[in-house]
């Protein structure tokens, strides 16, 4: 028998009872049953029991063990009762009656349980990282990780990529976030640098003629962390092609990130939706639409620009702040969200955001209204006089009347249309004379007819009536007019922000998605998919110069001749893809013409000397025959944390830094010894206190 092990601790079943075996692992658990002992004993692939009595001349040694000592027993395997078989394990048929224990490993009093679910302070987790990588959760999430590198490394060459090494000293690059440098003790007082991503490489290795590459790419940045960022390093699935377009780079990821999100979908015991239709949005839509260029698409809600019914009304934040040249009023629809209690609950939303609030109108239940099935006829005849302003150039009149017409062009969309006489006789008594200006202005049409028939129609009909301290101040017509844009009913309400949008998106798309958990309208159990394109190639920094906006590499919409012009106004051919609010991947077809990178970092202050230093492999290669190309890169950490099913991006790290980008298990950074410092001609400065 092999020293350690006949078996794994999740190899034995009923088809092995009357045998005697070996198994080795963790102490899982301990439970004694008066004289009777039960042990869980783990190892990577699972669990059995084991139990020993006082019969077993391996009973003493095994009293003394406790939990996470590592044990071999002998044993043989017994078929456990009925009644006592455990169905969620793969060994919980059967268990072994131990005859012979030898203790391989003991352990010292635990500074976190292994066993169950019980939280525990981050810091004390990576310090004990190696007794945290024990529990089964995060056992599972880094069995997941390695299957998900697997899946995507056999998908890749499946679709006819081929995988190449680039290297991990290298020249300083300019990437969107600081380098790791690395002294040169060959050449004093010069410096490598960690790559951010392989950017150049893979660009040079498409000039060089491999077309379709791919790797598994560790990455290094020094960058300040987030609950989904690693402050240090991260791995990528990075991709480049030649001769392609954007659309070819879409056609070329999206079956590999689809059948990797349809593959792992049920981690976990859950089965996810995996949405198939990945709609394209461009960035500046992204932003109006959801506050972000990474929008969870799970939540329906869409904002929308309303300044044009605040301009000019009675309520004077909003009016003042439009006479302001590039203010804006945005809504954010809250469909059941029509409650005071509810917007309050905004309200103090927005001041833990720094705001003093948020604007509101909700729609409630109107009381001493005639009956709704009124307010229905009309609304539909409203409705119909509104998108059918041309329709007397379709229907002829010289046999019939004008309400026989008007009624004709309406019953030929719908026969069960009611006739305006059977709106007539339901309108109530009391309200005769209103209801009937209502139905001539709704015959005649025309925009001032239209919009004082709707505020006759909700001032007398509707079941339903706005409130809060704006829908007052701007009046039933505008408050009517904004409903009906927000498509918006009783027991809905509408959230309002104004000012610079680059100022306010932000919190509106975190007030969005608060909205959307808080409301239910959030879906859950799904994967929502969305590209986001036309990135601005620049912007303008706060001390008002221009710089790139995204990666500086991406070829402009519209090449040489773009640039030109302003250079705010150019887009670039970057794309990233969001998935349920968060970037999964980024990437652009990329600027390969010398002649056009100059110019594209001349607009953003770097002159051709200085992009010579910088990229000068690049640029010369590009001078020797460089093929269109383009590619993206997905943050693999990124991807295994959502089908997780986690938010926190560490809790699928195997080693992970934390928030202060230390490394508590291997105590980095450290302070270098003297010698260190002499061999790479370095000297460290104290701060100044």
């Amino acid at each position: 028998m092999h020293a350690y092990r006949s078996h794994t601790c999740a190899a034995l079943n009923k088809a092995h009872v009357g045998e005697t075996v070996r198994l080795s692992g963790w102490v899982h658990r301990v439970r004694d049953h008066g004289g009777v002992l039960f042990i869980d004993l783990r190892d990577h692939y699972g669990i059995t029991q084991v139990l020993c009595d006082g019969d077993s001349p391996a009973f003493k040694a095994l009293e003394a063990v406790r939990s996470e000592w590592v044990i071999k027993v002998d044993g043989r395997v017994k078929a456990r009762d009925a009644s006592l078989v455990n169905a969620k394990i793969p060994t919980g048929e059967i268990e072994v009656y131990v005859t012979g224990v030898e203790v391989l490993g003991a352990a010292e009093e635990l500074p976190l349980p292994v066993f169950g679910d019980t939280e525990y302070p981050e810091e004390t987790r990576l310090t004990y990282r190696f007794l945290d990588l024990r529990r089964e959760t995060m056992h599972a999430n880094m069995m997941l990780r390695s299957n998900v590198v697997r899946w995507l490394r056999n998908a890749m060459w499946d679709q006819g990529f081929t995988e190449f090494q680039t290297p991990i000293i290298t020249a300083s690059s300019p990437e969107g976030a600081r380098d790791f440098l690395v002294p040169s003790r060959l050449h004093p007082g010069k410096f490598y640098a960690l790559p951010q991503a392989p950017q150049q490489f893979k660009q040079l290795i498409q000039v060089a003629g491999f077309d379709r590459y791919f790797q598994i790419a560790p990455c290094f940045r020094d960058e300040d962390p987030r609950a989904d960022r690693s402050p240090t390093d991260f791995y990528q699935l990075d991709v480049e092609m030649s001769f392609v377009t954007q659309d070819n780079v879409f056609a070329a990821v999206q079956p590999v990130l689809q059948g990797l999100f349809e593959a792992f979908n049920d981690v976990g015991g859950k089965a996810r939706k995996v949405y198939s239709d990945w709609p394209r949005i461009a960035y500046r839509d992204s932003l109006k639409w959801y506050g972000s260029d990474k929008p969870d698409l799970r939540n329906p809600i869409r904002m929308q620009d309303v300044s044009e019914h605040f301009r000019g009304s009675g309520f004077a934040i909003f009016a003042k702040l439009l006479e302001q040249e590039g203010n804006e009023i945005r809504a954010i629809p809250a469909p059941k969200g029509g409650s005071r209690k509810f917007a309050d609950r905004m309200n103090a939303f927005a001041q833990k955001e720094g705001l003093p609030g948020m604007g509101y109108i909700f729609w409630r239940k109107a009381d001493g209204k005639p009956d709704p099935a009124v307010f229905s006829l009309l609304d539909k005849w409203w409705s119909f006089s509104a998108a059918a302003e041309n329709f007397w150039d379709n229907v002829p009149k010289d046999k019939l009347s004008e309400q026989e017409t008007f009624e004709a062009s309406a019953r030929a969309t719908d026969g069960n249309w009611p006739t305006l006489s059977e709106v007539s006789n339901a309108i109530p008594a009391e309200l005769e004379i209103v209801g009937s200006s209502i139905l001539a202005m709704i015959e005649t049409g025309g925009a001032k007819n239209l919009a004082e028939a709707r505020r006759l129609i909700m001032e007398h009909f509707a079941p339903f009536e706005a409130a809060g301290p704006i829908a007052k101040a701007i009046g039933v017509e505008r408050t009517e007019a904004l409903r009906l844009e927000l498509g918006l009913a009783e027991g809905d309400a509408a959230f309002f922000l104004g000012g610079k949008p680059e100022a306010f998106e932000a919190i509106a798309g975190r007030a969005r998605n608060v909205i959307g958990e808080e409301l239910g309208l959030t879906e859950q159990d799904c994967f929502r998919f969305a590209w986001i394109v036309d990135f601005p190639m620049y912007e303008k920094t706060d001390e008002g110069k221009i710089d790139f906006s995204h990666n500086p590499f991406s070829m402009p919409q519209g090449g040489l001749e773009a640039l030109s012009g302003d250079p705010l106004k150019v887009h670039a051919w970057q794309y990233d893809l969001a998935c349920n609010g968060y970037e999964v991947i980024s990437g652009g077809i990329r600027n390969h013409k010398p002649e056009i990178m100059y110019k594209a970092f001349e607009l953003a202050g770097y002159p051709a000397s200085e992009v010579d230093k910088r990229f000068g492999g690049m640029v010369k290669a590009f001078k020797y025959g460089a093929p269109p190309h383009g590619g993206c890169a997905a943050g693999i950490d990124r991807l295994v944390m959502l089908l997780a099913d986690t938010q926190n991006i560490r809790e699928v790290i195997m080693f992970p830094m934390n928030q202060r980008a230390e490394d508590l298990l291997m105590n980095a950074p450290s302070d270098p010894t003297l010698q260190q410092l002499r061999e790479l001609s370095l000297r460290v400065v104290p701060k100044d206190s």
